[in-house]
């Protein structure tokens, strides 16, 4: 059983057997993405809840919003979302699915070009 499975299985907004109401943007989201695999994460907007303890392995007690910050690309080219609880800001990764908002994927993919931490003009010094 994957972690998203786990995580669903517990979820506390489950309304119909595969079925959830996302804590964010307030959409019923199917369990099941469109390629048949389980999700634990709105495809419109990517928040899920935080429900599992990836430390302890069991379920949490938090049950806070998790917020989606980035995606990291695994080296088999898979992409995960990377999410921070706003809670108690523990960093967990779910797979990308194949019907998640792919505007929502690439602004996250971009950011870090757009935004850098330095001043662009450093590079004419070069």
């Amino acid at each position: 059983m994957s972690s998203s499975d786990k995580n669903f299985s517990s979820t506390p907004n489950t309304t119909l057997a595969g079925t959830f109401t996302c804590a964010w943007c307030g959409l019923t989201v199917s369990a099941v993405a469109g390629d048949g695999t389980r999700r634990n994460h709105c495809p419109s907007c990517l928040h899920s809840q935080h429900v599992l303890d990836h430390a302890e392995g069991g379920t949490s007690r938090c049950r806070g919003r998790m917020s989606p910050i980035s995606v990291a690309v695994l080296r088999t080219a898979d992409w995960m979302v990377i999410h921070r609880c706003v809670r108690c800001d523990e960093l967990t990764s779910n797979p990308v699915c194949a019907d998640d908002n792919q505007l929502v994927l690439m602004r996250m993919a971009v950011r870090p070009l757009a935004q850098p931490p330095f001043p662009l003009e450093a590079f004419g010094n070069l």
